[in-house]
């Protein structure tokens, strides 16, 4: 007997359909069974089943005589299901790497439930959307069982069939089966989720759900959309017969409302000619089924909408709604003269300080727009208060990141009052990313920018010739403000030579080095391990960092290069696999996909928040990278390192860089997953080849490198010292630190 049943129907859907069963025969946990239902698709659906099943006995067809509709071909494959727990899959979705190894693993964990519920991603004919609205809901739940009379906000959880796997004999037992039509999900997913007595959330996403462009039935105005009242009738049957649920029929009455009334205020669904017909149906179903005592109305506008059902005609409910518009219209209106007001005395006030002399004492810091003691800057800072304590330092940081300052930091929040005052006043402003463009250079202001490491990939101006990559960038814009730099920090002449390239501007190229890269030059050990302490890692551990950057071909900037969990697995007992992702990938979908529920299981270790990369660098081994400007820094601890480059070709279509990684890497080269875990698996890793890769590159591109960057900064451009000394040799080669822990008994 399998543990899984997945049951995908199957419809008009050959575009799509391999991606849909590659993603499910490809998952790392193999034992499942596919029941695909050719739902008697007039495409070529019904051939190309056919042939999966013919290479894998995990696929069995269900040909069927005739087309029958989605719900009742869902039920013709339960039929044939042997499954512990069963699975819906449309088959125009797709599963996301590593889904059915986690919600085995969660299943375990919560002792076999009626339901497992997750989460999934609207994948847009135009490119990925974000989180789903549930994505809290399901976080909140943790490995916790519930039962909705006590938890019924997890009745508004998405109701299709595709985000849950069922306990097979729970919906055997219950009669559970779908009915004709449209909207069929809803009464099956309320139904079994009133009768569970366990249910039980995975906080990740599961299910790519594509919204196609053209062709979904949803999607589609017409009559058929009416079929949401029989199906909801047919709910309300149940319910009748089943006064042991009695305690539902508030919790549900609201719910199917609220469906009902979102479904209506779709202009893809309802036609207007008939919006008048729907609203008297909702009300119709309103009077029916409305208990004694009432339901949860919700609050805004969906309660007053719940509220007027009793009374109102459409005619009636039809002028609120026109009326609501013209409100949210009009306060719009007022927030934006509002704002204008605010913004045009921040700008007086700005003025005013900025006719005050500088203060040759001040100095303001920010790294990575306003995200907190970061960085660059960050090591300057910390150096000018060892050497130039007269120099106050102020830090802009953002709202949200206030609480994570470290004590003793003195700072404005951007846009406030005193944020303008010391903007206007500040002599020294440092930062690693462009200010914006609202403020302007004083004479004798000294503008020191730091970057975010050397460049592999394409930068300003050479953006123009990348439009994806440069879409939302407005390059000239980006380089009016770079125009305001005294200074740009160098860790070598290629830094140099690309920096100069990319902003074609007036500063003065420093040879100075990266002043946070001095922690990682001549680094003991000692750090690396308190890091690993932290983290939970054994200490004798082999620890392999994995820091994937952003793709530009892909909308959302993340693409999933291979399982994480099955790398993981495949480096053996006696390692662990830390994954930084990019930090513009910290907030968005990338982290919902897996990497969040792997590191609650102790698979991975997620270290996307550690707040300073040279800690993730100093605890680990080994550094699996694809093109993160990470290399750079971490060749200074001569450590292995892999460069995963298995889609270099599309990466620098899209993006462009300054050299050929493939070509002049810091180490081994793997060109798909298959020769990156063998790297592993072979020791190759961290050969005699490997050694020499990472010190050719070091040479060639960290030339400034020598741990003395921000003392460098500090003594020349804050204290004036001009003596020969702090100027770095034109080659070297930089002090190594000793591995990070495992590695020096090797």
């Amino acid at each position: 007997m399998p543990r899984f049943s997945i049951i995908v129907p199957v419809y008009k859907v050959q575009g799509f359909l391999r991606e849909c069963l590659d993603s499910v025969l490809g998952q790392s946990f193999g034992d499942f069974e596919v029941i695909a239902v050719d739902d008697r698709s007039p495409d070529g659906s019904g051939a190309i089943l056919d042939e999966y099943a013919a290479r894998d006995a995990r696929v069995r067809v269900l040909h069927l005589p005739e087309n029958v509709g989605l719900g009742r071909a869902r039920n013709a494959g339960l039929e044939q299901a042997a499954g512990d727990y069963v699975l819906f899959l449309d088959s125009d979705d797709h599963y996301t790497p590593g889904l059915l190894a986690a919600v085995a693993a969660r299943l375990e964990v919560t002792g076999e439930p009626d339901i497992l519920v997750f989460d999934h991603v609207r994948t847009h004919w135009w490119g990925r959307g974000g989180r789903s609205e549930a994505a809290d809901l399901l976080a909140t739940a943790g490995t916790d069982t519930f039962g909705i009379r006590e938890s019924p906000q997890y009745l508004n959880l998405f109701l299709v069939a595709w985000n849950k796997a069922y306990r097979r004999s729970f919906f055997l037992e219950h009669g559970l089966r779908y009915a004709p039509g449209l909207y069929e999900d809803a009464p099956v997913t309320y139904r079994s989720m009133v009768l569970a007595e366990r249910i039980a959330c995975l906080d990740r996403i599961g299910v790519e759900y594509r919204q196609r462009r053209q062709g979904a039935i949803t999607k589609t105005p017409g009559r058929r959309h009416f079929e949401i009242f029989p199906q909801y009738e047919g709910l309300f049957a149940f319910l009748e017969q089943r006064p042991d649920l009695d305690w539902a029929r508030p919790l549900l009455l609201e719910r199917a409302l609220d469906h009902m009334l979102f479904v209506l205020s779709r202009e893809d669904r309802v036609r207007p000619a008939d919006r008048g017909d729907f609203y008297r149906e909702i009300r119709s179903f309103h009077r029916r089924h409305l208990p004694e005592g009432g339901f949860p109305e919700p609050d805004g506008w969906r309660g007053v909408e719940m509220r007027l059902l009793a009374s109102a005609p459409y005619a009636s409910y039809a002028a609120v709604r026109g009326l609501r518009d013209v409100r949210a219209a009009a306060l719009g209106g007022r927030r934006r003269v509002a704002r204008k007001a605010s913004d045009v005395a921040v700008r007086t006030w700005y003025r005013a300080q900025s006719k005050r002399p500088l203060d040759p004492h001040l100095a303001v810091y920010s790294a990575t727009h306003h995200r907190g003691v970061l960085g660059d800057p960050a090591a300057i800072h910390a150096k000018a208060r060892e050497l130039a304590p007269q120099i106050r330092g102020v830090w802009v940081v953002r709202e949200d990141a206030v609480d994570a300052l470290p004590p003793g930091i003195d700072h404005v929040t951007p846009g406030s009052r005193r944020y303008h005052e010391v903007m206007a006043r500040a002599t020294y402003w440092v930062n690693n990313v462009n200010w914006p463009g609202t403020l302007a250079k004083r004479p004798g202001s000294v503008h020191i920018h730091t970057h975010q490491g050397t460049p592999l990939k394409f930068m300003g101006a050479d953006l123009l010739t990348k439009p994806g990559a440069r879409h939302g960038f407005d390059v000239p814009q980006m380089l009016r403000r770079a125009d305001r730099w005294d200074y740009s920090l160098v860790a070598g002449r290629h830094a140099e030579r690309a920096w100069e390239r990319a902003y074609p501007c007036n500063f003065t190229s420093l040879r100075t080095g990266s002043p946070r890269n001095d922690v990682l030059v001549g680094a003991g050990p000692e750090r690396g391990r308190a890091v690993r302490e932290r983290l939970g890692i054994p200490a004798d551990h082999t620890v392999v960092l994995y820091a994937p950057t952003r793709r530009d071909y892909r909308r959302g900037g993340h693409v999933d290069r291979f399982d994480l969990a099955r790398f993981a697995a495949d480096l053996g007992p006696g390692h662990t696999l830390v994954v930084r992702l990019h930090p513009s990938l910290a907030q968005g979908v990338a982290r919902g996909l897996g990497l969040v529920d792997l590191h609650r299981r102790g698979v991975v270790v997620d270290a996307t928040d550690e707040p300073h990369v040279e800690d993730v660098l100093l605890a680990s081994d080994a550094l699996v990278t694809d093109y993160s400007a990470l290399m750079f820094d971490y060749v200074l601890l001569d450590r292995p390192v892999v460069v995963h480059a298995d889609d270099w070709g599309a990466f620098t279509a899209s993006r462009g860089a300054y050299f050929d990684v493939t070509a002049d890497a810091p180490g081994h080269v793997s060109r798909s997953y298959r020769e990156l875990s063998w790297l592993f698996a072979s020791g190759t890793w961290q050969d005699a080849e490997s050694a020499r890769l990472r010190a050719d590159f070091r040479e060639r591109y960290c030339e400034f490198e020598d741990g003395q960057a921000a003392e460098r900064v500090v003594r020349l451009l804050m204290l004036g010292e001009r003596s020969g000394a702090l100027l770095p040799a034109a080659r070297r080669t930089p002090g190594l630190p000793a591995p990070s822990g495992a590695l020096v008994e090797r």
